[in-house]
């Protein structure tokens, strides 16, 4: 859940708020602030300051204490689902809950899922909880993710419904190429880099593939991602028909997260 002022802008995770300040604020308000949303929220027992921006293929931030226990370790629901995590050493965004759902009640039963870039899993658990997928892969490169992911699949109790991929999805791809793996689903909630990560989604659909693709533009610059995508499904080799484009949350002053679903032909 995200609330904000004027001043602050904050999400709670589990016991833990995490409050991001205007320019300008002094330390002794914010700790002032800080014990306001403690007394205001039984349920919360640390208010973190982040204290810099999601950063890097990993996506961490950082964050400091300001009030409450010295703890950056949450235990977060949505869902369904619950989920341990470190907020420091792991990126999750409970901003993205409702995409999650939404995803989730589109997949088919019995379909096979990738889930790249999928963090501390909660796409993969969502998706796996939530429908009658086969079976869902999930790809992580962040070590201390995959631990959490783990924790998760067993605190969820879905060991049987997910398989770890871990690792640079692109060698993971070359690997599940040569398996000769193809997935009827492929959700890709990449980070803001310059690499589309389009090329391995490609390698691993087939016809009928279902692609649900995230990226970040101003406004304006929508139709130049679905131009990117069509451009990169061309050098493929592939055809693709666009089924969706919706904007997916502000991440900055006129940026947005977008998502872009397309079907393979």
């Amino acid at each position: 859940m995200a609330k904000q002022t004027t001043r602050r802008a904050y999400d709670f995770l589990g016991n833990i708020a995490i409050v991001k300040f205007s320019d300008g604020v002094k330390l002794s308000e914010k700790k002032k602030i800080a014990k306001e949303i403690l007394s205001r929220n039984p349920s919360i027992k640390t208010v973190l300051e982040k204290v810099g921006k999601f950063s890097g293929r990993l996506r961490k931030i950082k964050t400091r204490v300001l009030a409450g226990e010295k703890n950056k370790e949450v235990l977060y629901k949505e869902n369904g689902c619950v989920f341990r995590f470190n907020v420091d050493t792991t990126y999750f965004s409970p901003r993205l809950s409702g995409e999650r759902k939404e995803i989730a009640e589109q997949i088919k039963k019995n379909a096979e899922v990738l889930v790249m870039f999928a963090g501390v899993a909660p796409y993969s658990i969502v998706i796996a909880k939530n429908s009658k997928a086969k079976i869902v892969y999930s790809n992580e490169i962040n070590r201390e993710a995959n631990k959490y992911a783990k924790l998760n699949v067993e605190l969820n109790k879905l060991k049987d419904k997910i398989i770890f991929v871990n690792g640079d999805i692109k060698k993971v791809a070359e690997k599940l190429k040569e398996q000769k793996k193809k997935f009827d689903v492929i959700v890709m909630p990449r980070p803001q880099l310059k690499d589309s990560f389009l090329e391995q989604a490609f390698a691993l659909s087939k016809k009928g593939t279902i692609v649900y693709y995230y990226d970040f533009c101003k406004i304006d610059e929508f139709d130049s991602v679905i131009e990117k995508i069509k451009n990169q499904a061309k050098e493929a080799g592939k055809k693709i028909k666009i089924l969706n484009k919706k904007l997916a949350g502000d991440i900055a002053p006129y940026k947005h997260r977008v998502r872009v679903d397309f079907k393979v032909l």
